[in-house]
């Protein structure tokens, strides 16, 4: 455990001196922010439908502007922007190691495999736990300050419904960080990683539920592919399906969902550990 401990420390250092590190978590923000409060308070201003608020009614544009529908709103973008932001850092943080020689300095000199990865793993869940709780405080208060310049009731969200938005939006983004960690590794190269992640995130995916509706029985396959897993268990806490949000979806019950992105997560997470114990570090 105390190997675990000092892995974990080591690797906490790594990441929060690393300037791509900071790149990433700012241009997540940036999308949040844009998609979903800027676009949609100009088109709610303006009176037009314009952006991503195209044909939505003024009424509904301010209701998902107001703290009360923070929990769903911040969540919104995480099956498809930022599944591909965190994915990026998964894959660089276990890919560079390997391009840079520091995973043979440390695999050599240091704890066994297993506990250095396992260090990268604990760093990059906290993480993303950390980007998805500070992503609900900076959108209650962009939603707080709204609701007091359009003159509307600043009711607060609940608990249960803060945890529950959370908790999807922790599982999405863990899953996809996972995700870039298993290719990183098996491609040992955080180029080729990072290419390869998004080729199939934001384009094989969308390809195969294409194919789908022509070739009898792929559904089957396509309806549990992490990208639908992941924009159902967001659909399924209320996330507005359609163009305005990219990757949101209904195609599973929120309870399936779960249970494939859970299983997802262990699979990848686990994968990326079995193939770092026995990578070839030359």
């Amino acid at each position: 455990m105390s190997a675990l401990l000092a892995s974990t420390r080591a690797e906490l250092l790594r990441l929060r001196r690393w300037p791509a590190t900071w790149v990433l978590i700012g241009v997540w923000f940036a999308l949040d922010l844009a998609f979903v409060y800027v676009f949609d308070y100009i088109a709610y201003r303006t009176g037009e439908a314009a952006g991503p608020a195209d044909q939505v009614p003024r009424a509904q544009l301010l209701a998902g502007l107001l703290p009360d529908a923070v929990p769903v709103a911040a969540v919104q973008g995480t099956p498809l922007f930022g599944g591909a932001i965190l994915l990026i850092l998964g894959a660089l943080a276990a890919g560079s190691g390997f391009g840079w020689g520091s995973w043979k300095t440390v695999l050599t000199q240091g704890p066994g495999r297993g506990t250095a990865f396992g260090g990268t793993l604990v760093v990059l869940a906290l993480t993303v736990v950390g980007l998805v709780l500070a992503t609900l405080g900076l959108d209650l208060a962009v939603a707080s300050v709204l609701a007091a310049v359009e003159d509307q009731p600043a009711t607060l969200p609940s608990i249960g419904a803060l945890a529950e938005g959370a908790g999807a939006g922790s599982l999405v983004l863990g899953m996809w960080c996972a995700a870039g960690v298993l290719i990183g590794v098996l491609t040992r190269s955080p180029a080729l990683a990072v290419g390869l992640g998004l080729v199939w995130a934001l384009v094989v995916e969308n390809l195969l539920r294409g194919v789908a509706d022509l070739i009898g029985g792929l559904a089957v396959v396509t309806d549990h592919l992490p990208g639908t897993a992941a924009g159902s268990l967001v659909g399924a806490l209320g996330g507005s399906t359609g163009e305005g949000t990219p990757g949101v979806q209904t195609i599973l019950t929120g309870g399936t969902a779960l249970g494939v992105l859970l299983g997802y997560l262990v699979l990848f997470a686990v994968g990326g550990l079995v193939l770092m114990r026995r990578r070839d570090l030359a």
